[in-house]
């Protein structure tokens, strides 16, 4: 009797645990319940694991955190989350879910895109155009069709698309990609905007963004980034012509041969910074994140001027004078 009373309690344990795995199961790999596809979330460089899950939730694509962080933990890819944008368009478990933004993932329907601080408009739709697993949409478009496809309010496409990671399907459309990068940027840039220093002489996020993408051309040093915005920033505030060679460049398009002359910097465009005052009509480039911050919060400072060191680095100086003797030094060096 005591044996068969045993028995029963057994099966009903095994039972019950059974049924405790096959929900496990269920929840694990059964599609998550999206509200809308598609759908785009970010993962954030050196977020950590429950900070990832967490956001994830925020943005809708987990209904629940504690069970990826499980799964993750028991996969062992707690250290393995890839940082980037991500773009869902079709339904997906949370095991599919993990294995996507995983290190190492090896998915052939999945693609990488990335886009470099710096790099132009005009070279990222060369890249696009190039991509084999993209779907072309946008080729046949002029630049303010393709604004107009993809939300933007701007007149100009330069410097709007955040430079970063994307991992789109394959056959996805450049479209798609291009929409996603413009709408990260507009969160960087609104995010920095609420901290923006209220002295500024700047007086939108666009004009910050134009600022940004000189400073992300002039920066040899990740580190001089700063005070190279603070140097523009005292120069507007002054009156000063910005003076800036990247722009210059930029404005001479194909004209531009490699090589800066004398004659460059006194031909009139409206990129042209030594003829003209204030800022360019738009950007030059993407600028990066940390370029759009050193703009935002640029320390304080009397410095105008400053001049490559060879070495990647930057000399400040406050004064032409100082200026004037930094620029003998620097150049005798390099010759």
């Amino acid at each position: 009797m005591m044996r068969s009373t045993k028995q029963k309690i057994a099966a009903s344990l095994f039972a019950l645990l059974t049924l405790c795995i096959a929900l496990v199961c269920y929840h694990l790999f059964s599609a998550l319940p999206l509200a809308k596809l598609p759908v785009e979330f970010a993962i954030d460089q050196g977020s950590s694991l429950k900070a990832t899950a967490a956001k994830l939730r925020h943005d809708g694509v987990l209904d629940t955190d504690w069970s990826f962080v499980m799964l993750a933990r028991l996969t062992g890819k707690t250290k393995q989350i890839r940082f980037g944008n991500y773009l869902l368009e079709k339904p997906i478990s949370r095991f599919g879910l993990l294995d996507m933004i995983s290190k190492g993932k090896t998915d052939q329907s999945q693609i990488q895109i990335r886009i470099i601080e710096g790099t132009t408009f005009k070279d990222l739709r060369k890249i696009l155009d190039e991509h084999p697993k993209l779907r072309h949409d946008s080729t046949a478009l002029t630049e303010a069709e393709l604004l107009q496809r993809i939300g933007a309010t701007e007149q100009a496409a330069e410097g709007l698309f955040f430079p970063d990671t994307y991992y789109f399907s394959t056959g996805s459309s450049d479209l798609v990609v291009l929409k996603t990068a413009y709408k990260t940027m507009q969160r960087h840039l609104e995010a920095a905007w609420q901290n923006h220093d209220q002295e500024s002489q700047l007086s939108s996020p666009y004009e910050a963004l134009i600022l940004a993408s000189i400073v992300e051309k002039e920066t040899g040093k990740a580190s001089d980034r700063p005070m190279i915005a603070t140097v523009f920033l005292n120069r507007l505030r002054r009156g000063m012509r910005l003076q800036t060679d990247p722009t210059v460049i930029y404005g001479m398009g194909e004209q531009f041969d490699g090589n800066l002359r004398r004659r460059d910097l006194t031909a009139d465009t409206p990129y042209n910074t030594y003829t003209r005052y204030g800022l360019p009509p738009t950007p030059i480039a993407l600028p990066g994140l940390e370029s759009i911050r050193a703009v935002m919060q640029a320390p304080l400072g009397k410095e105008l001027y400053f001049v490559a060191k060879g070495d990647g680095s930057s000399h400040f100086s406050r004064s032409l004078i100082e200026h004037n003797q930094a620029v003998r030094e620097y150049q005798l060096k390099r010759k």
